[in-house]
Protein backbone atom coordinates (compact mmCIF):
# COMPACT_ATOMS: atom_id res chain seq x y z
CA UNK A 1 0.00 0.00 0.00
CA UNK A 2 2.76 2.52 0.93
CA UNK A 3 4.57 1.82 -2.26
CA UNK A 4 1.09 2.96 -3.96
CA UNK A 5 1.57 6.56 -2.63
CA UNK A 6 4.89 6.72 -4.03
CA UNK A 7 3.95 6.05 -7.48
CA UNK A 8 2.83 8.54 -9.39
CA UNK A 9 -1.14 8.69 -10.37
CA UNK A 10 -4.07 8.98 -8.71
CA UNK A 11 -5.92 6.96 -6.76
CA UNK A 12 -9.72 6.47 -5.81
CA UNK A 13 -11.57 7.53 -2.60
CA UNK A 14 -12.06 3.87 -1.60
CA UNK A 15 -8.07 2.92 -1.67
CA UNK A 16 -7.35 5.85 0.31
CA UNK A 17 -9.88 5.63 3.06
CA UNK A 18 -8.45 1.61 3.08
CA UNK A 19 -4.63 2.63 3.27
CA UNK A 20 -6.13 4.41 5.91
CA UNK A 21 -7.98 2.26 7.84
CA UNK A 22 -4.95 -0.13 7.37
CA UNK A 23 -2.66 2.30 8.28
CA UNK A 24 -5.04 2.92 11.97
CA UNK A 25 -5.15 -0.57 12.09
CA UNK A 26 -1.16 -1.09 12.14
CA UNK A 27 -0.59 1.86 14.08
CA UNK A 28 -3.78 1.72 16.79
CA UNK A 29 -5.02 -1.83 17.13
CA UNK A 30 -6.46 -0.75 20.00
CA UNK A 31 -7.13 2.38 22.01
CA UNK A 32 -8.99 3.53 24.82
CA UNK A 33 -10.38 7.05 25.31
CA UNK A 34 -11.74 8.73 28.07
CA UNK A 35 -14.37 11.56 27.57
CA UNK A 36 -18.01 12.43 28.22
CA UNK A 37 -21.35 10.83 26.53
CA UNK A 38 -23.60 12.70 24.69
CA UNK A 39 -26.11 12.01 22.20
CA UNK A 40 -26.64 8.08 23.13
CA UNK A 41 -28.74 5.84 21.53
CA UNK A 42 -30.26 2.63 20.66
CA UNK A 43 -31.27 1.46 16.80
CA UNK A 44 -33.61 -1.79 15.77
CA UNK A 45 -32.93 -3.21 19.83
CA UNK A 46 -29.03 -4.01 18.63
CA UNK A 47 -27.21 -0.52 17.58
CA UNK A 48 -26.06 1.49 20.10
CA UNK A 49 -24.62 5.24 18.87
CA UNK A 50 -22.92 7.52 21.26
CA UNK A 51 -20.11 10.63 21.18
CA UNK A 52 -17.50 10.91 23.75
CA UNK A 53 -16.59 14.37 24.14
CA UNK A 54 -13.91 16.51 25.56
CA UNK A 55 -13.47 20.37 25.67
CA UNK A 56 -12.41 20.65 22.58
CA UNK A 57 -13.59 17.97 20.21
CA UNK A 58 -16.28 15.19 19.74
CA UNK A 59 -16.04 11.40 18.34
CA UNK A 60 -18.20 9.28 16.72
CA UNK A 61 -18.85 5.97 18.36
CA UNK A 62 -20.53 2.63 17.57
CA UNK A 63 -21.17 -0.56 19.19
CA UNK A 64 -23.17 -3.36 19.33
CA UNK A 65 -25.99 -3.86 22.54
CA UNK A 66 -24.90 -6.84 23.64
CA UNK A 67 -21.63 -5.86 24.36
CA UNK A 68 -22.88 -3.18 26.65
CA UNK A 69 -22.52 -4.11 30.44
CA UNK A 70 -23.98 -1.05 31.77
CA UNK A 71 -26.37 1.26 31.11
CA UNK A 72 -25.13 4.68 29.29
CA UNK A 73 -26.72 8.10 29.71
CA UNK A 74 -25.40 11.60 27.99
CA UNK A 75 -23.20 12.99 30.74
CA UNK A 76 -21.49 9.77 31.70
CA UNK A 77 -17.65 9.70 32.00
CA UNK A 78 -16.14 6.62 30.54
CA UNK A 79 -13.30 4.97 29.08
CA UNK A 80 -13.89 3.01 25.51
CA UNK A 81 -11.68 0.10 24.45
CA UNK A 82 -12.11 0.12 20.75
CA UNK A 83 -10.54 0.10 17.10
CA UNK A 84 -10.35 3.66 15.05
CA UNK A 85 -11.84 3.58 11.36
CA UNK A 86 -13.18 5.26 8.39
CA UNK A 87 -16.32 4.65 7.49
CA UNK A 88 -17.28 3.69 3.91
CA UNK A 89 -19.00 7.45 4.03
CA UNK A 90 -15.55 8.93 4.66
CA UNK A 91 -16.84 9.59 8.26
CA UNK A 92 -14.42 8.73 11.05
CA UNK A 93 -15.40 6.95 14.23
CA UNK A 94 -14.63 4.34 17.02
CA UNK A 95 -15.60 0.62 17.10
CA UNK A 96 -16.31 0.57 20.55
CA UNK A 97 -15.27 -3.11 22.05
CA UNK A 98 -16.18 -2.58 26.01
CA UNK A 99 -17.30 0.50 27.87
CA UNK A 100 -16.07 1.35 31.46
CA UNK A 101 -17.43 3.61 33.54
CA UNK A 102 -14.77 6.10 35.15
CA UNK A 103 -15.46 7.24 38.50
CA UNK A 104 -16.81 5.82 41.31
CA UNK A 105 -19.47 7.90 41.07
CA UNK A 106 -20.52 7.36 37.69
CA UNK A 107 -20.50 3.82 38.30
CA UNK A 108 -22.80 4.15 41.27
CA UNK A 109 -24.66 6.15 38.98
CA UNK A 110 -24.91 3.20 36.08
CA UNK A 111 -25.48 0.73 38.75
CA UNK A 112 -28.62 2.72 40.07
CA UNK A 113 -30.29 3.01 36.51
CA UNK A 114 -29.50 -0.66 35.54
CA UNK A 115 -30.84 -1.46 39.06
CA UNK A 116 -34.52 0.22 38.48
CA UNK A 117 -34.44 -1.72 35.01
CA UNK A 118 -34.03 -5.01 36.18
CA UNK A 119 -36.11 -4.26 39.17
CA UNK A 120 -38.84 -2.89 36.91
CA UNK A 121 -38.43 -6.34 35.41
CA UNK A 122 -38.80 -8.69 38.53
CA UNK A 123 -35.48 -9.75 38.85
CA UNK A 124 -34.92 -8.92 42.48
CA UNK A 125 -38.49 -9.80 43.50
CA UNK A 126 -38.27 -11.81 47.01
CA UNK A 127 -41.21 -14.25 45.59
CA UNK A 128 -39.11 -15.56 42.85
CA UNK A 129 -36.33 -16.46 45.37
CA UNK A 130 -36.02 -19.94 46.34
CA UNK A 131 -34.69 -22.37 49.68
CA UNK A 132 -31.18 -22.98 49.86
CA UNK A 133 -31.23 -26.67 50.55
CA UNK A 134 -30.06 -27.57 53.51
CA UNK A 135 -27.92 -30.46 53.63
CA UNK A 136 -26.24 -30.21 49.83
CA UNK A 137 -23.59 -32.36 48.68
CA UNK A 138 -22.46 -31.26 45.34
CA UNK A 139 -21.70 -27.68 45.65
CA UNK A 140 -21.05 -25.49 42.29
CA UNK A 141 -18.55 -22.72 43.47
CA UNK A 142 -17.76 -19.85 40.86
CA UNK A 143 -14.40 -17.73 41.88
CA UNK A 144 -11.12 -17.35 41.38
CA UNK A 145 -8.83 -20.56 42.93
CA UNK A 146 -5.77 -18.36 43.19
CA UNK A 147 -7.82 -15.85 45.43
CA UNK A 148 -8.01 -15.44 49.22
CA UNK A 149 -11.60 -15.28 49.40
CA UNK A 150 -11.53 -18.90 47.73
CA UNK A 151 -9.26 -20.40 50.89
CA UNK A 152 -11.20 -19.15 53.60
CA UNK A 153 -14.41 -20.41 51.77
CA UNK A 154 -12.82 -23.69 51.66
CA UNK A 155 -11.64 -23.59 55.15
CA UNK A 156 -14.81 -22.85 56.60
CA UNK A 157 -16.86 -25.31 55.04
CA UNK A 158 -14.81 -27.89 55.80
CA UNK A 159 -14.76 -26.58 59.36
CA UNK A 160 -18.52 -26.63 59.84
CA UNK A 161 -19.42 -29.77 57.90
CA UNK A 162 -16.84 -31.26 54.85
CA UNK A 163 -17.55 -34.60 53.06
CA UNK A 164 -18.54 -32.42 50.33
CA UNK A 165 -17.92 -32.59 46.60
CA UNK A 166 -16.76 -28.97 45.62
CA UNK A 167 -16.99 -28.37 41.85
CA UNK A 168 -14.89 -25.38 41.50
CA UNK A 169 -15.53 -22.99 38.04
CA UNK A 170 -12.26 -21.32 38.23
CA UNK A 171 -12.35 -17.13 36.78
CA UNK A 172 -11.59 -14.42 36.57
CA UNK A 173 -13.53 -12.26 39.22
CA UNK A 174 -12.51 -8.38 37.64
CA UNK A 175 -11.52 -6.92 34.50
CA UNK A 176 -12.94 -6.99 30.83
CA UNK A 177 -13.12 -10.83 30.62
CA UNK A 178 -14.90 -11.75 34.05
CA UNK A 179 -18.18 -10.58 33.06
CA UNK A 180 -18.51 -13.05 30.09
CA UNK A 181 -16.31 -15.88 32.17
CA UNK A 182 -19.08 -15.69 35.58
CA UNK A 183 -21.49 -16.20 32.73
CA UNK A 184 -19.79 -19.25 31.12
CA UNK A 185 -19.61 -20.62 34.80
CA UNK A 186 -23.37 -20.13 35.25
CA UNK A 187 -24.28 -21.39 32.65
CA UNK A 188 -21.91 -24.82 32.69
CA UNK A 189 -23.48 -25.47 35.84
CA UNK A 190 -26.81 -25.14 34.87
CA UNK A 191 -25.77 -27.78 31.97
CA UNK A 192 -24.85 -30.35 33.90
CA UNK A 193 -26.44 -34.27 33.69
CA UNK A 194 -26.26 -34.72 37.04
CA UNK A 195 -26.81 -30.83 38.62
CA UNK A 196 -25.27 -29.85 41.93
CA UNK A 197 -27.26 -28.87 44.62
CA UNK A 198 -26.50 -25.04 45.06
CA UNK A 199 -23.75 -23.04 43.26
CA UNK A 200 -22.13 -20.38 45.39
CA UNK A 201 -20.40 -17.02 43.46
CA UNK A 202 -18.01 -15.42 45.63
CA UNK A 203 -15.12 -12.69 45.58
CA UNK A 204 -13.47 -10.89 48.21
CA UNK A 205 -13.26 -7.37 48.95
CA UNK A 206 -12.52 -4.24 46.42
CA UNK A 207 -12.92 -0.76 44.93
CA UNK A 208 -16.39 -0.05 43.43
CA UNK A 209 -14.84 -0.80 40.31
CA UNK A 210 -12.39 -3.97 41.10
CA UNK A 211 -16.65 -5.29 41.90
CA UNK A 212 -18.24 -4.10 39.24
CA UNK A 213 -17.93 -7.14 37.07
CA UNK A 214 -20.72 -8.64 39.50
CA UNK A 215 -23.22 -5.52 38.66
CA UNK A 216 -23.37 -5.97 34.70
CA UNK A 217 -26.22 -6.74 32.90
CA UNK A 218 -25.53 -10.21 31.94
CA UNK A 219 -24.23 -11.19 35.09
CA UNK A 220 -27.04 -10.16 37.12
CA UNK A 221 -29.15 -11.58 34.15
CA UNK A 222 -27.85 -15.28 34.52
CA UNK A 223 -27.83 -14.97 38.28
CA UNK A 224 -31.53 -14.57 37.98
CA UNK A 225 -31.69 -16.79 35.38
CA UNK A 226 -30.15 -19.67 37.45
CA UNK A 227 -31.71 -22.96 37.52
CA UNK A 228 -30.01 -23.90 40.54
CA UNK A 229 -30.60 -22.17 43.83
CA UNK A 230 -27.71 -19.39 43.84
CA UNK A 231 -25.75 -17.63 46.72
CA UNK A 232 -23.86 -15.11 46.03
CA UNK A 233 -21.50 -13.49 48.55
CA UNK A 234 -19.15 -10.25 47.02
CA UNK A 235 -16.73 -7.74 48.85
CA UNK A 236 -17.65 -6.29 52.36
CA UNK A 237 -20.33 -6.50 54.53
CA UNK A 238 -21.03 -2.95 52.77
CA UNK A 239 -20.59 -3.73 49.45
CA UNK A 240 -24.11 -4.95 47.63
CA UNK A 241 -23.77 -5.77 44.05
CA UNK A 242 -26.60 -6.41 41.28
CA UNK A 243 -25.88 -9.99 41.64
CA UNK A 244 -26.20 -9.89 45.49
CA UNK A 245 -29.61 -9.12 44.54
CA UNK A 246 -30.45 -11.14 42.05
CA UNK A 247 -29.33 -14.39 44.18
CA UNK A 248 -31.95 -16.14 45.68
CA UNK A 249 -29.49 -15.61 48.93
CA UNK A 250 -27.20 -13.08 49.43
CA UNK A 251 -24.00 -13.40 51.60
CA UNK A 252 -22.35 -10.52 53.36
CA UNK A 253 -18.96 -12.15 52.58
CA UNK A 254 -17.39 -15.14 51.12
CA UNK A 255 -16.84 -16.56 54.75
CA UNK A 256 -20.38 -15.68 55.28
CA UNK A 257 -21.36 -17.70 52.11
CA UNK A 258 -19.68 -20.20 53.39
CA UNK A 259 -21.88 -20.44 57.02
CA UNK A 260 -25.02 -19.78 54.72
CA UNK A 261 -24.60 -22.77 52.01
CA UNK A 262 -23.53 -25.68 55.16
CA UNK A 263 -24.91 -25.34 58.89
CA UNK A 264 -22.52 -26.58 61.84
CA UNK A 265 -21.68 -29.96 62.48
CA UNK A 266 -21.33 -29.16 65.79
CA UNK A 267 -24.54 -27.20 66.19
CA UNK A 268 -26.28 -29.54 64.62
CA UNK A 269 -25.29 -32.53 66.57
CA UNK A 270 -25.68 -30.34 69.64
CA UNK A 271 -29.66 -29.52 68.36
CA UNK A 272 -30.14 -33.28 67.58
CA UNK A 273 -28.43 -33.55 71.45
CA UNK A 274 -31.15 -31.12 73.13
CA UNK A 275 -33.96 -32.71 70.75
CA UNK A 276 -33.17 -36.46 72.27
CA UNK A 277 -33.34 -34.61 75.84
CA UNK A 278 -36.16 -32.60 74.88
CA UNK A 279 -37.89 -35.56 73.42
CA UNK A 280 -37.34 -38.36 76.32
CA UNK A 281 -38.56 -35.46 78.74
CA UNK A 282 -41.87 -35.11 76.69
CA UNK A 283 -42.53 -38.64 76.15
CA UNK A 284 -41.76 -39.52 79.99
CA UNK A 285 -44.28 -36.03 80.82
CA UNK A 286 -47.31 -38.00 77.85
CA UNK A 287 -46.11 -41.59 79.57
CA UNK A 288 -46.83 -40.70 82.83
CA UNK A 289 -50.08 -38.55 81.89
CA UNK A 290 -50.81 -41.71 80.23
CA UNK A 291 -50.82 -43.78 82.98
CA UNK A 292 -52.51 -41.54 85.26
CA UNK A 293 -55.11 -41.34 82.73
CA UNK A 294 -55.23 -45.41 82.22
CA UNK A 295 -55.21 -45.36 86.42
CA UNK A 296 -58.43 -43.38 86.24
CA UNK A 297 -59.94 -45.16 83.78
CA UNK A 298 -59.63 -48.06 85.60
CA UNK A 299 -60.88 -46.63 88.63
CA UNK A 300 -63.82 -45.80 86.13
CA UNK A 301 -64.22 -48.64 84.60
CA UNK A 302 -64.22 -50.63 88.00
CA UNK A 303 -67.33 -48.05 89.78
CA UNK A 304 -68.90 -48.99 86.35
CA UNK A 305 -68.61 -52.30 86.79
CA UNK A 306 -69.35 -52.42 90.52
CA UNK A 307 -73.02 -52.24 90.30
CA UNK A 308 -73.15 -55.28 87.30
CA UNK A 309 -70.85 -57.49 88.57
CA UNK A 310 -73.37 -57.39 91.96
CA UNK A 311 -76.22 -57.93 89.70
CA UNK A 312 -74.64 -61.17 88.49
CA UNK A 313 -73.82 -62.35 91.46
CA UNK A 314 -77.03 -61.91 92.89
CA UNK A 315 -78.40 -63.66 89.75
CA UNK A 316 -75.92 -66.34 90.33
CA UNK A 317 -77.07 -66.98 93.41
CA UNK A 318 -80.83 -66.76 92.23
CA UNK A 319 -79.34 -69.30 89.37
CA UNK A 320 -78.22 -71.78 92.18
CA UNK A 321 -81.25 -71.62 94.38
CA UNK A 322 -83.53 -71.76 91.38
CA UNK A 323 -81.31 -74.92 90.86
CA UNK A 324 -82.02 -76.54 93.68
CA UNK A 325 -85.53 -75.83 93.36
CA UNK A 326 -85.98 -77.92 90.55
CA UNK A 327 -84.12 -80.50 91.57
CA UNK A 328 -86.26 -80.68 94.55
CA UNK A 329 -89.15 -80.35 92.11
CA UNK A 330 -87.73 -83.01 90.23
CA UNK A 331 -87.46 -85.18 92.85
CA UNK A 332 -91.03 -84.93 93.71
CA UNK A 333 -91.84 -85.10 89.95
CA UNK A 334 -90.31 -88.41 90.28
CA UNK A 335 -92.50 -89.72 93.28
CA UNK A 336 -95.41 -88.40 91.82
CA UNK A 337 -94.65 -90.27 88.31
CA UNK A 338 -93.82 -93.49 90.01
CA UNK A 339 -97.07 -93.25 91.87
CA UNK A 340 -99.11 -92.67 89.11
CA UNK A 341 -97.26 -95.66 87.03
CA UNK A 342 -98.74 -97.40 90.11
CA UNK A 343 -102.16 -96.58 89.95
CA UNK A 344 -101.87 -96.94 85.77
CA UNK A 345 -101.07 -100.68 86.14
CA UNK A 346 -103.67 -100.81 88.68
CA UNK A 347 -106.25 -99.18 86.38
CA UNK A 348 -105.06 -101.04 83.74
CA UNK A 349 -105.62 -104.41 85.29
CA UNK A 350 -108.90 -103.57 86.51
CA UNK A 351 -110.55 -100.93 84.79
CA UNK A 352 -109.21 -102.08 81.31
CA UNK A 353 -110.29 -105.81 82.06
CA UNK A 354 -113.63 -104.60 82.57
CA UNK A 355 -113.91 -102.34 79.66
CA UNK A 356 -112.65 -105.09 77.17
CA UNK A 357 -115.45 -107.94 78.68
CA UNK A 358 -117.84 -104.73 77.58
CA UNK A 359 -116.46 -103.90 74.06
CA UNK A 360 -116.31 -107.98 73.58
CA UNK A 361 -120.07 -108.15 74.22
CA UNK A 362 -120.78 -104.84 72.57
CA UNK A 363 -118.84 -106.81 69.52
CA UNK A 364 -121.09 -109.86 69.85
CA UNK A 365 -124.09 -107.69 69.63
CA UNK A 366 -123.36 -105.60 66.68
CA UNK A 367 -122.54 -108.71 65.20
CA UNK A 368 -126.06 -109.74 65.50
CA UNK A 369 -127.69 -106.83 64.14
CA UNK A 370 -124.87 -106.60 61.15
CA UNK A 371 -127.07 -107.04 57.67
CA UNK A 372 -124.99 -109.67 56.39
CA UNK A 373 -125.73 -112.11 58.86
CA UNK A 374 -129.26 -111.35 58.47
CA UNK A 375 -129.16 -111.88 54.61
CA UNK A 376 -127.56 -115.05 55.21
CA UNK A 377 -131.05 -115.88 57.17
CA UNK A 378 -132.88 -115.49 53.90
CA UNK A 379 -133.59 -111.83 54.24
CA UNK A 380 -133.29 -109.28 51.18
CA UNK A 381 -132.79 -105.31 51.15
CA UNK A 382 -134.53 -103.83 47.96
CA UNK A 383 -133.30 -100.44 47.08
CA UNK A 384 -134.42 -97.73 44.95
CA UNK A 385 -132.93 -95.04 43.41
CA UNK A 386 -129.66 -95.70 45.66
CA UNK A 387 -132.00 -95.46 48.86
CA UNK A 388 -133.33 -98.43 51.19
CA UNK A 389 -137.14 -98.97 50.68
CA UNK A 390 -139.11 -99.44 53.93
CA UNK A 391 -142.29 -98.64 52.37
CA UNK A 392 -143.82 -100.25 49.29
CA UNK A 393 -146.14 -97.22 48.45
CA UNK A 394 -143.33 -95.11 48.04
CA UNK A 395 -142.18 -96.49 44.90
CA UNK A 396 -144.66 -95.88 41.59
CA UNK A 397 -145.42 -99.17 40.14
CA UNK A 398 -142.94 -99.52 37.15
CA UNK A 399 -140.03 -98.34 39.06
CA UNK A 400 -136.90 -100.28 38.81
CA UNK A 401 -135.50 -101.82 42.60
CA UNK A 402 -132.54 -103.60 43.36
CA UNK A 403 -132.71 -106.69 45.29
CA UNK A 404 -129.41 -107.53 47.40
CA UNK A 405 -129.23 -111.04 48.83
CA UNK A 406 -126.87 -112.72 51.26
CA UNK A 407 -124.83 -113.78 47.69
CA UNK A 408 -125.62 -111.70 44.24
CA UNK A 409 -128.24 -109.00 43.10
CA UNK A 410 -131.44 -109.20 41.54
CA UNK A 411 -132.97 -106.00 39.20
CA UNK A 412 -136.65 -105.70 38.94
CA UNK A 413 -139.72 -103.64 38.69
CA UNK A 414 -142.50 -103.17 40.86
CA UNK A 415 -146.21 -103.68 40.21
CA UNK A 416 -149.01 -101.70 41.78
CA UNK A 417 -148.37 -101.93 45.49
CA UNK A 418 -151.07 -103.73 47.62
CA UNK A 419 -151.51 -101.64 50.76
CA UNK A 420 -151.65 -103.20 54.04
Amino acid sequence: MYNQLMEPGAISVSQFVAIINETLTFAYPEVIIEGEVSSFKVNQGKFVFFDLKDDQNVLNCFMMLHQLRLPLEDGMTVRVTGVPKVTKFSKFSLTARNVEIAGEGQLRRAMELLKRKLEGEGLFDPARKRPIPTFPQRIGLITSASSAAYADFIKILGSRWGGLDIQLADVSVQGQAAPDQLVGALEYFNQLAQPVDVVVMIRGGGSLEDLMAFSTEPVARAVAASRTPIIVGVGHEVDTSLADLAADLRAATPTDAARLVVPDRREILAQISHLAVRTNHQLQVQLARQDHRLAEAVRRLERYLAGPRQRLADRTAQLWRGLDRLSHRRQSYLSQTAYLESRLATFDRLVISDRRQRLDHLLQLLHGYNPANVLQRGYAIVRHSGHVVRDASTIPAGAPIAIELANGRLDATTRQADHV
